[in-house]
């Protein structure tokens, strides 16, 4: 006998009612829901994309872990963890081994495990209230995620339900209310998916059989219409389709490396010299009249991995190229210090006949733990001795990256930094009015770039930012504010595209309202779980 199986047989067994009666779905039909929820949940995601699978795993968890103890909820959400987090996180191990993908998406995945937990403890409101079962749903997605996003370590928001939207009808609902009003949409969704579906209902209620057919149907029908309208009514979202403010030429350089992985930091001089004679032939094709002159040139995070302060052949190669193009270029770099044995993740604004503006340079404010940085340098050794593959730890920055490039302030994240709502909100209220994130994904696959480019299109409708991504090897490309992307690169590949932009000053709603509706949405996730809690003591509970 399993241990599920064993959690299912000593279940309390509630006393009939009108607030919480049948049973929960045969085991034997709510693990293999409980992975395909999971299964459903990844093909969302990129490079797959399919959208509309989302809420349809947000809906086989929710049915599984439905009137289930605690722990067999707990269960069931680890297996949709695990089915969802190990493919979707599979990129860790291509340069690092198996052991860090395996440790990160079973922690992922206990966050689902404690989802499915709250999804079976709230079980006897939905079964009180049939309508209250999307509401729910949708609120406890949303207060697992704010938890994912934060712990431990600043959390790991990568494989958020919002995400999964970046084609979807539901993106636009982020210019409302950022990241975490799409996933709570996604949810709601799912929720009144699995109403729709959830057969057990009438008999829970003590329908009859005779019942006139509309009656029986109307159950199934309500939910249903719901969803629809749902998805409808994230069409009349407004978002911005073009800025209103002026006109910016700018160029994204992708350099490429001599060859993926992790090694390419023993090649940091070509890394380099691919940026600069790129932005060189860029330069030339301008004085031939074949190509419009950007503004600015935005190169991608580690262009120069050898500090340009401190290396004067790195500085002066990268003056070169900007007095060839004449317009900044904003340099993805690496910089020493402060302290010994300590390094800085930057963009820094270069100037034509100037070089580095040391006041405009931006440190990145979230660096990733046990990639950036080793928090519990001894003990996580003792784990694995890969930790010692990050010889200096990043300092993190402490101001938002507002870059200001002479026609244009930027709002500069890095890299993963992307994923962080604060993090883009912070360059959005400081003055941005062109959303710019600079990566590295040599060190990863197409998927994690496919993946890394959806979370720009959500901070673009969220903001009402054109936006842009440039990558050292891809995928690189320029985000409208509302979601469309252009001139998206390939992957692996030697590439520069120019393209004019329209900026914009304004503020979304979501913008004003920033942090608030995450906040509002997960303390009644909270409140539901207290709810549950009260319902609970008033049932009357029968020794099983």
């Amino acid at each position: 006998m399993t241990t599920l199986d064993r959690d299912e047989t000593h279940a309390p067994v509630v006393a009939p009612s009108p607030a919480a009666t049948g049973r929960p779905l045969p085991l034997r039909v709510a693990a293999p829901m409980a992975v395909a929820a999971g299964l459903a949940l990844l093909v969302a995601f990129p490079p797959y994309g399919v959208w509309p699978l989302a809420p349809v795993g947000v809906a086989l968890l929710a049915a599984a872990a439905h009137r289930r103890r605690l722990r067999a909820g707990a269960g069931l959400g680890f297996l949709t963890g695990v089915a969802l987090f190990a493919p979707l996180l599979a990129w860790t191990n291509l340069h690092t081994g198996y052991l860090p993908w395996v440790l990160l998406s079973l922690l992922q995945a206990g966050y689902l495990a404690l989802l499915g937990m709250a999804t079976a403890w709230v079980s006897p409101l939905a079964d009180r209230t049939r309508w209250a079962w999307p509401a729910l749903t949708g609120l406890l997605w949303v207060g697992q995620e704010a938890l994912r996003d934060r712990t431990p370590f600043g959390g790991f928001p990568w494989g958020r339900l919002a995400f999964s939207q970046d084609s979807s009808p539901l993106l636009r609902f982020a210019a409302l209310g950022g990241a975490p009003l799409v996933t709570f949409a996604v949810a709601l969704l799912g929720g009144l998916l699995v109403t729709a579906a959830w057969r057990g209902w009438d008999a829970a209620r003590g329908t009859r059989r005779d019942d006139a057919p509309a009656r029986r149907w109307t159950p199934v029908a309500a939910p249903a219409v719901a969803a629809v309208a749902l998805g409808a009514a994230g069409l009349l979202v407004p978002v911005a389709a073009a800025g209103s403010g002026d006109t910016v030429t700018v160029a994204i350089v992708q350099g490429n490396v001599p060859r993926l992985g992790l090694d390419f930091n023993a090649q940091r001089q070509a890394v380099l010299n691919n940026h600069v004679d790129a932005t060189i032939e860029l330069a030339a094709r301008v004085t031939a009249g074949q190509q419009r002159r950007p503004d600015l040139v935005v190169w991608p995070e580690n262009s120069s991995d050898i500090d340009p302060l401190r290396n004067p052949t790195a500085g002066s190669r990268i003056s070169q190229a900007a007095d060839a193009i004449a317009a900044p270029i904003l340099v993805g770099a690496v910089l020493q210090g402060p302290g010994a044995g300590e390094v800085r993740n930057v963009g820094i604004l270069w100037r034509p006949g100037a070089g580095a503006d040391l006041d405009q340079l931006y440190a990145k404010r979230h660096p990733v733990p046990f990639a950036e940085y080793v928090p519990l340098r001894d003990v996580a050794r003792m784990v694995s001795d890969k930790v010692d593959l990050v010889r200096s730890d990043f300092v993190a920055g402490s101001t938002p990256g507002v870059v200001r490039a002479g026609p244009t302030v930027l709002g500069d994240v890095i890299c993963f930094e992307v994923a962080y709502d604060e993090v883009v909100r912070d360059t959005v209220t400081g003055g941005a009015q062109l959303l710019v994130v600079q990566t590295n994904n040599a060190t990863f696959d197409v998927a994690e770039a496919r993946q890394q480019l959806a979370m720009v299109r959500l901070r673009a409708v969220e903001h009402g930012r054109p936006a842009l991504m440039a990558s050292t090897v891809g995928v690189s490309g320029f985000v409208a504010p509302d979601g469309r992307v252009s001139d998206a690169t390939g992957f692996n590949t030697r590439e520069v595209v120019v393209r004019q932009l329209r900026l914009d000053s304004g503020r979304t709603v979501a913008t004003r309202l920033g942090w608030w509706p995450e906040m509002a949405l997960a303390g009644l996730a909270a409140a539901a779980l207290v709810g549950a809690a009260v319902l609970r003591r008033r049932q009357r509970i029968m020794p099983g």
